[in-house]
């Protein structure tokens, strides 16, 4: 079976880039897309995510440009009362359905969900076998960077007949309580499994955490959608870079100063994918002793762990979590906009929505890709200290090329997404004033130090 679908447009993934993607373009171009997913529905690596993750950042922050996930309400109640609200795995998939329904019902997109992309602009059906010819149309490769997840990608080491290895999303669904949990992973997954076990009132020495690399992570109380905040804490970054002699001495700086945090202060973390991080989670994470740093595992088997340099006994009846998929993916960066597809990645420093939707917007507006281009090149996922660094260094430079722009500038100051916006009509301050004179300042010298650090 065989039908012939009109479209100037091919997503290939409906994950949260190729959603911003869409929404920014038919808002901005009389433009059809046809939006391909092998899953069920539209989120993405959401619609298979561990029951109780929430977002890291505010919600703000994630989602499509014409539509702001949640309220933009600060929290009431809890540990992070008077942070932004961040969104739980059921409000970030009904989300995405809202905004499908929207998109169809506009008459531009038409969704083509268990679906895989077969190149020459041909998708196949995973579940009918139908095939849908769309000649002629622009294809955007929403799934250059599309993480894995525990629940979807098997552990990267060895299981032995016995031994008890679950993905993170079947902690949520035990039957039988083990006496020892050991959590394996260093990135935000492991940190998320450890503090709901906490929550749920596991003792803290009934923990074992195999953290093969420390992580690096940001002060949540910073990262949020207030300008004079996420401002001034940009400010800080750029004249700490600015006196910083090395790459740990970057890092120890912006730790003083309220940005960086490490679990363990007598370790130098090598990790800086730079997920945030609350006070009262650094100070659970921090009641955790009984921490492995011996790489990774090897092997599982019933009462110990393998690694290279030897094994490790466990409890026998020890209940191992993985947490260990690769979430962020580091490729080449490509230019965006190449003959073969329009590559999605991150524009400015960080926020793939927020890089998405300029992406979207820029195709709506220009036509030449060379322009485009110009206005939109890419940066880096990070995982180290030198490629955090030099996120910031290509990123800032992204966000002066496309910010020179009136248009975009004018359209992202209105997109919550854009971390780094002023709304309009938002009130003057003192520290909003500081904050933009110390980033005017600072900003050339420290990126140029930066890029020197790595």
């Amino acid at each position: 079976m065989s039908r012939t679908v009109e479209v100037d447009y091919l997503v290939v993934g409906a994950g949260a880039m190729g959603m911003a993607f869409t929404d920014a373009l038919i808002e901005h171009a009389d433009a059809r897309v046809a939006l391909v997913d092998r899953r069920h529905g539209v989120g993405g690596h959401w619609l298979e995510a561990y029951p109780f993750v929430r977002l890291h950042q505010s919600s703000a922050f994630y989602g499509v440009p014409s539509t702001l996930l949640g309220g933009g309400q600060l929290q009431q109640h809890g540990p992070e009362k008077g942070l932004q609200e961040r969104a739980t795995q059921a409000e970030i998939c009904a989300y995405y359905a809202r905004i499908l329904e929207r998109m169809v019902e506009s008459g531009k997109v038409e969704f083509f969900p268990n679906s895989e992309y077969a190149g020459d602009g041909t998708v196949v059906s995973r579940i009918s076998g139908e095939r849908f010819e769309m000649p002629g149309a622009r294809v955007v490769d929403a799934r250059y960077l599309a993480p894995s997840i525990p629940a979807e990608k098997p552990p990267p080491f060895g299981v032995a007949e016995g031994a008890r290895v679950l993905p993170v999303n079947d902690l949520a669904r035990l039957e039988e309580t083990p006496s020892q949990y050991v959590i394996v992973g260093s990135g935000k997954t492991a940190t998320d499994a450890c503090i709901w076990l906490l929550s749920r009132g596991v003792d803290p020495d009934a923990i074992c955490w195999v953290r093969p690399r420390d992580p690096w992570m940001l002060n949540r109380a910073l990262i949020q959608p207030d300008p004079a905040i996420f401002l001034g804490m940009a400010a800080d970054t750029m004249q700490i870079a600015e006196r910083s002699t090395s790459l740990e001495d970057l890092f120890l700086r912006l730790e003083d100063a309220g940005i960086m945090m490490r679990i363990d202060r007598t370790v130098m973390p090598t990790m800086a994918k730079a997920p945030t991080l609350a006070m009262w989670e650094l100070e659970q994470l921090r009641t955790l002793e009984n921490v492995v740093r011996r790489g990774h595992i090897r092997q599982v088997d019933r009462g110990s762990l393998t690694f290279a340099d030897g094994s490790l006994a466990i409890a026998d009846d020890a209940l191992v979590v993985h947490c260990a998929a690769d979430g962020l993916k580091y490729p080449p960066l490509l230019p965006v906009w190449r003959p073969e597809a329009i590559t999605l990645q991150p524009i400015r420093a960080g926020f793939p929505c927020f890089g998405a939707a300029v992406t979207g917007y820029v195709e709506a507006t220009r036509d030449a890709d060379a322009e485009k281009n110009r206005l939109c090149p890419p940066s880096p996922f990070p995982d180290t200290m030198a490629t955090w660094a030099m996120m910031n260094v290509l990123g800032t430079q992204a966000a002066m090329s496309f910010s020179s722009e009136p248009d975009i500038k004018a359209w992202s100051d209105g997109v919550a997404l854009n971390p780094a916006r002023v709304p309009p009509g938002y009130p003057a301050s003192a520290a909003l004033d500081d904050a933009r004179e110390r980033l005017a300042k600072h900003t050339k010298s420290g990126l140029a130090q930066l890029a020197q650090l790595t």
